[in-house]
């Protein structure tokens, strides 16, 4: 999810509660694609579960593969979402903040989504 404000472009980031696997770890809303949905699709409903809105998702932004130590892997596609309708709410996650592309470094992100937060904080793809 992205808003350009007065002080910049941000991005809406997301922090996994304690009793979550890789727990306290920042990551962006999101989810799993259930079988016979689109990615677009599956963002959709994942942020209607996790934050009360109705997104309109827009252009894929980057797609990361990476495999885990413990030989898990994802496949992770990241979209631009800049409108939606309703308020946020924090239905799932231990904390949320709006934080700006240069920031984003500062945070403690699982594994997967490193790369793409370097090239983010960059202002590679936004």
């Amino acid at each position: 999810m992205v808003r350009d404000t007065a002080e910049g472009r941000q991005l809406l980031i997301c922090q996994r509660r304690p009793d979550q696997p890789m727990s306290l770890k920042w990551e962006f809303p999101g989810g799993k694609i259930e079988p016979g949905e689109g990615a677009e699709a599956a963002l959709a409903r994942e942020l209607n579960e996790e934050l009360g809105i109705h997104a309109e998702v827009g252009r894929l932004v980057s797609r990361v593969r990476h495999k885990y130590r413990n030989g898990g892997a994802v496949d992770l596609r990241f979209f631009e979402v800049r409108q939606f309708q309703g308020e946020l709410q924090n239905r799932i996650f231990n904390d949320m903040r709006w934080v700006g592309l240069a920031e984003l470094v500062g945070y403690d992100f699982l594994a997967a989504d490193l790369g793409l937060i370097k090239e983010l904080a960059e202002g590679k793809l936004l």
